[in-house]
This record gives structure tokens, C-alpha cells and sequence, in this order.
């Protein structure tokens, strides 16, 4: 393909590299005449292992030059892959200005343009703003509408300072947000050769994804950092801890609850960070993220009633208050500080598990069941139909496979309040209500 690449910077300069390495034609955009000068020099304006031999070899070879002309980019190119800074602000915020200037410099040379371009940001930006921003800048000065008159995509990059040729070639996932299947096809043909997971998304997703992936790159960091910080006033050798937590690829280092949903409880993990939390008060440690779990699974908890609140019903049926589906353990379940939240809002519940039922009969938890929440066991029925038809807002609390035909057995005007998804959909207004989605 022919390539315009906006903003020399960082990823600019990598990406222009190696997709002229590829064999597409690459004309790198930047205001800045020196970097300019420099790569038509075939000489690299930035430090990175392996990214001078690549713009030397594609400039001698004749795929890479640079310019300071956008329209000169955007008319012999087919598409447009902009990456340009977007710095914070003293508040947080994207400063977004170098992004809107490109755009209104994109759109305008494609106003008298014929041939359907495609246009690809890469710049890093939060959910929401190709729709918002992007994509009205780029209507306003072109004339066209985006996947009709030019295709628009969110391309975000997982490029490590240091190692960024060698993550450009061998990436963990590559993530096109399309507009339109055109445009995401032509994008996609870009990256058809590498060796990983390629995802064709919804725009919005595309974007959400590259927060997800650094804010859980810093939460790695820091709870690394603050085990650490444990073991070494204990005298513990953190790097060995560290090692054998990473052997475990069931749970620690997986997909495992990963998936938004409702709030964590039972025996073991409120119990085990109070205890850990409490030690490193004890050692005078200050472990901010460890120490912010709790409060914000009880955030989780709070979201969950003022759901069910908020739809103004009395009757309320829940359907899985154990912690989790396939156990009949009632200790610290998020779900029955649900239920008794609701109670003290004067809220008229009936309640059914299938596993705490034979638990008040014969389990284990029977004593736990009859002697610490015996309010709660007076409200159980034996079956789901009595919830349903009980119910004007129906909760499912956990997972048991038995809940999931529930949608389809919801009778005209009844509002469903998924805390598992049981349902794949996302929140329909008077009707399904998802915890997280």
C-alpha cells in the first residue's frame, strides 16, 4: 500500500520503519523540518534498537521519505495513519490539539480528493473521542461522511520503548476499531503477515482496550512493588515469592477473574487482604493499592443495590446469593449484603439457591445459615418459578447454569438486574440491566 504517516515522533517513526521494511511505500508528516531532514537523510531523529538500519535501508531503497505537506501525504497515499502526541494536561485530560490539527489538515485535502482514503489513528486517546472528536473534525473539513466518502479506524499500539521494532514485528494482538468493513479489511491487509491474534472491533472498543492494557500494566508494577515492600521487612526473599506466583498460569497469570462482574467475597479473599493489610500497618507500610481493594469491592456492592433500587420496584427476586454458583458458602457474599441492604429499604424479597438450600437442610453452613442470617433463610422459596413469579425486578446474583433460560422466562413489564452476565448483551433501559456492561 502507499502509506502517509502523521507525527515523526515515537510510534510515527517506528511504524513508518516497518511498514516501509514490509514493502509499502511510506511518506512520514511532521511540521518539524529537522526530523524531516533527517529521515530523507536516512538517518533516524530518535534512539531505538533497530530503527536506524530500518529508515536507512527503506529511504536507499526508495519506500520511505518525509514531508512537511499534508497535502502532498494525503493525495499520494490511500491511507493515513496519524501519531501524533496527545500529552496530558495539568488535570488529567488529553491535551488533544495536535490531534485536531492534523485532522482538520487530513480532511480538508480529502475534500478534493475522489478516491475513498482511509483514515487510522494511532495516537493514544480515551473512549470516545474518535466518535466525539475525530470523526466531526474530519466530516466538517472534508464534506464526507466517515465509511461512506473515507474510512475511519482506531489502530492502538503496544510498543515498548527499547523493544519497539521487535514488539512491531512480533506484537501480542493487534486491534483494528473500524468504521466500516472496507476500511478494516485495507487495515488489516497491513498486519496479515504477523504472527498474532488479529481483532476487528467496534471503534469504542479499540480504544477502551490500550487503557486496559496500562492501567494493568501499573497495577502490575505496583503490586509487585508492594509485596516487595511486605517481604522485605519480613526478611523474604520478594523475588522468589514473585517467581513462584508467576508458575501458576490457572489463575495468577490468566484470563481468571479478569471479566467485570460483581463484587469478589467468600472465606478467603476478604479474610486474606485484611490479614496482609493489617501487617503492613503493623510494619508502617503504606500499601495504597492494596489497601484500596476493599473499599472498592464495597463500591461494587453499593453499585449493585442502588441498581436494583433505582428501578423503583418493591418486589424484588433473586435468583444465587451464595458467593459464587456451584457452592453453598453464605460467608462474606457480597450478595447477601445485597439482600440485607434491600430489607432495610423495605424492599419485599424472595430469594432462591439452589445449593443453600440443601445447605439450611443438611450442609455444612446450616448453623451459619440458621443462626447469623435466619432472616434471610425465612425468605428462600424452592424454586426459580416462584421468584419469577414474585418478582417485579429480578436479581441473578451468581452463575448457576440453571439461571440462564431467565431472560426468556421474564413475563411483560418484569427488569432484570445481571450481576454475571447472563445474558450476552449490553444494558437495555426498562427491560436488562448489566452490573458492568
Amino acid at each position: 500500500m502507499r502509506l502517509s504517516v502523521f507525527g515523526m515522533g515515537y510510534v510515527g517513526n517506528v511504524s513508518a520503519a516497518c511498514f516501509a521494511a514490509d514493502g509499502h511505500h511510506v511518506i512520514g508528516v511532521d511540521p518539524n523540518e529537522t526530523k524531516v531532514g533527517l529521515i530523507n537523510d536516512a538517518r533516524s531523529p530518535i534512539v531505538e534498537p533497530g530503527l536506524a538500519e530500518l529508515i536507512e535501508e527503506g529511504v536507499r531503497a526508495g519506500r520511505l521519505r518525509a514531508v512537511t505537506d499534508p497535502a502532498e501525504a494525503v493525495r499520494h497515499t490511500e491511507l493515513s495513519m496519524v501519531c501524533v502526541g496527545t500529552p496530558s494536561q495539568a488535570n488529567g485530560n488529553l491535551d488533544l490539539q495536535y490531534l485536531v490539527r492534523v485532522c482538520e489538515e487530513i480532511g480538508a485535502c480529502l475534500k478534493d480528493k475522489d478516491d475513498f482514503h482511509i483514515v487510522v489513528i494511532r495516537s493514544t486517546m480515551l473512549p470516545g473521542t474518535i466518535r466525539e472528536t475525530v470523526q466531526p473534525v474530519l466530516e466538517r473539513a472534508s464534506g464526507k461522511k466517515a465509511g461512506q466518502g473515507f474510512g475511519l479506524c482506531n489502530n492502538p499500539e503496544f510498543l515498548r520503548e527499547g523493544s519497539a521494532v521487535r514488539d512491531f514485528r512480533e506484537p501480542p494482538k493487534t486491534v483494528i476499531g473500524e468504521s466500516d468493513d472496507r476500511a478494516g479489511a485495507a487495515l488489516a491487509g497491513l498486519y496479515a503477515h504477523l504472527d498474532a491474534p488479529l481483532i476487528r472491533t467496534e471503534i469504542e472498543v479499540a480504544e477502551m482496550v490500550k487503557y486496559a492494557d496500562n492501567a494493568w500494566h501499573a497495577v502490575k508494577v505496583t503490586f509487585g512493588n508492594e509485596i516487595g515492600a511486605i517481604s522485605k521487612r519480613l526478611g523474604i526473599d520478594s523475588h522468589r515469592v514473585m517467581d513462584i506466583f508467576c508458575q501458576d498460569t490457572k489463575l495468577n497469570i490468566s484470563p481468571y477473574y479478569l471479566k467485570p462482574g460483581f463484587a469478589f467475597g467468600g472465606s478467603c479473599l476478604p479474610k486474606d487482604l485484611r490479614a496482609i493489610t493489617y501487617k503492613a500497618r503493623e510494619l508502617d507500610l503504606p500499601v495504597h493499592m492494596l489497601n484500596a481493594v476493599l473499599p472498592s469491592n464495597r463500591w461494587q456492592v453499593e453499585t449493585g443495590v442502588d441498581m436494583i433500587l433505582s428501578k423503583g420496584r418493591r418486589k424484588v427476586g433473586v435468583l444465587g446469593f451464595s458467593f459464587k454458583a456451584n457452592t453453598d458458602d453464605l460467608r462474606e457474599s457480597p450478595l447477601v449484603e445485597v439482600i440485607e441492604r434491600l430489607l432495610g429499604k423495605g424492599m419485599d424479597l424472595k430469594l432462591y439457591d439452589r445449593n443453600v438450600s440443601l445447605a439450611r437442610l443438611t450442609g455444612g453452613n446450616r448453623d451459619y445459615i440458621m443462626k447469623a442470617i435466619p432472616h434471610i433463610s425465612n425468605l428462600m422459596v424452592d424454586s426459580v418459578e416462584e421468584v419469577i413469579d414474585h418478582a417485579e425486578v429480578l436479581v441473578i446474583g451468581n452463575g448457576d447454569p440453571a439461571f440462564r433460560q431467565v431472560p426468556d422466562r421474564m413475563k411483560d413489564g418484569q427488569v432484570l438486574v445481571d450481576f454475571v452476565r447472563v445474558m450476552d448483551a449490553k444494558s437495555e433501559p426498562g427491560r436488562y440491566d448489566g452490573v458492568a456492561w
